[in-house]
């Protein structure tokens, strides 16, 4: 018997936009699909693409069909539903010495939402995306058929689809290899580093030997100081390292209600930023760190994104290419701290471009920053960060995106036309899409 949908509102993490539609909550993702434009797992999203186009979109929640479908223990490869979330599989996987070639920031996540953004982490410069290690995914497509495509089964289906927003065919089942770990624990070691040459320098040195490295920015420090902050690397702690027993599972404060919009403000999150950098009072700190600690500090607070008040926040992240005197680096912080602020900024050392046709990481410098939006400010503060990034040759994550107007994303981004292509061969009308598409894609409404 079909599931009726029922009307919702929903939003992003960002709190910003919000979109009226129809939610269908589907145990059975082949059947709750038939009739969807759109499937949504967690939310994590920042901006519109887990957003529906129209009232009238059906948008699948798929949180219900999270069941592993199958794992082989000698070589590790595990099939699930697209609906388990990330958060499930380490509950279950991690004390046993297991874990995902690939993590985002956040475990509240789920798989497909994984290969749709092709998450990428801290290992991005070693193993790449999350899409890099998928070996097989089952989707039921606009015309319903349910197809299984791989690196040799619909090739090219499979390259779109990750990191493809969802907009190639709906997620049902992924299958990919979790990856033995010597102990649940992290070995960590992090420093200051005194200005933006010293930070991309430190990321750069780190690749070699660490396998997961990130930095913290104070994107507001300005003149010698620009790209102060810390370097954080880390790798999976040796038997004779670790402590004896398993790492517990951490419960998380949970923020109550939304913040005053005028509690975030530029002079609060400048002196945010500066007592951020003093408390790492040692140049170098190292030692043993819990692995939710290391992975999700964010996870720590549920329903963090209420910080930012009412008014919602957005985050930008881009990835722009190496030079030798940092040139582009230093000219978007030098931006984004003249007409800026941020609460929070991560800086990381990206590797090759991977398989998916519009993933997001390339060779570079990435930087990801969360600000609180201003209605009459915010636009025009994207349009110029866009600018910058056309003229520097980055891009953007089409995850974190909520501003970007349609004429810059297709500037910067000359892999779409072949993404459209497989868009038109298995959706010629445009079954699929999100407020997101609509907004970035032309697709009509």
């Amino acid at each position: 018997m079909p599931l009726e949908p029922y009307p919702t509102r929903l939003t992003a993490w960002g709190r910003y936009p919000h979109a009226d539609g129809l939610e269908v909550k589907a145990e059975d993702l082949a059947q709750g699909t038939l009739r969807a434009a759109l499937c949504r797992g967690l939310g994590r999203s920042y901006g519109d693409s887990s957003l529906p186009a129209v009232e009238d979109d059906v948008v699948v929640d798929t949180t219900l069909a999270d069941r592993i479908l199958s794992f082989d223990e000698p070589t590790g490869i595990l099939r699930a539903e697209a609906g388990l979330s990330l958060l499930e599989l380490n509950r279950l996987l991690l004390r046993r010495g297991w874990f995902t070639p690939v993590s985002p920031g956040t475990q509240h996540v789920t798989l497909g939402g994984m290969v749709a953004s092709d998450v990428h982490g801290k290992n991005h410069h070693v193993d790449g995306c999350f899409g890099e290690h998928v070996t097989g995914l089952r989707l039921r497509v606009a015309d319903g058929r349910i197809v299984d495509c791989s690196d040799h089964n619909e090739p090219e289906l499979f390259r779109a689809t990750i990191g493809g927003m969802g907009l190639t065919g709906h997620i049902l089942e992924v299958e990919f290899p979790m990856r033995k770990i010597p102990t649940p624990w992290i070995w960590r070691e992090s420093k200051r580093m005194p200005h933006l040459d010293a930070m991309i320098g430190g990321l750069k040195g780190a690749a070699g030997e660490w396998p997961m490295t990130v930095g913290w920015l104070d994107c507001l420090a300005r003149g010698k100081r620009l790209g102060r902050g810390i370097l954080i690397k880390g790798r999976w702690a040796t038997a004779d390292e670790a402590p004896r027993k398993p790492p517990r599972f951490k419960g998380s404060l949970r923020i109550p209600f939304a913040f005053p919009n005028f509690l975030l403000n530029r002079f609060s999150m400048k002196a945010f930023n500066v007592l951020y950098y003093r408390k790492h009072f040692k140049r170098i700190k190292c030692g043993i760190e819990h692995p939710r600690s290391f992975f999700y500090p964010l996870d720590a607070l549920d329903n963090w994104n209420l910080i930012y008040g009412r008014r919602g926040f957005a985050q930008y992240q881009c990835v722009l290419p190496h030079a030798d005197d940092n040139g582009p680096a230093r000219r978007f912080l030098e931006l984004f701290a003249s007409e800026g602020a941020a609460f929070l900024c991560v800086i990381k050392d990206c590797g090759p471009e991977g398989k998916g046709m519009i993933s997001f990481p390339r060779p570079g410098i990435s930087i990801a920053m969360d600000f609180p939006i201003h209605k009459k400010k915010t636009q025009g503060f994207v349009d110029r960060l866009n600018e910058m990034i056309l003229h520097e040759g980055g891009r953007l994550y089409l995850t974190k995106d909520t501003f970007t107007r349609p004429e810059h994303f297709r500037a910067m981004e000359p892999r779409l036309e072949a993404f459209g292509a497989v868009r038109r061969k298995w959706d010629p009308q445009r079954k699929l899409r999100s407020a997101q598409s609509v907004r970035l894609l032309g697709d009509t409404i």
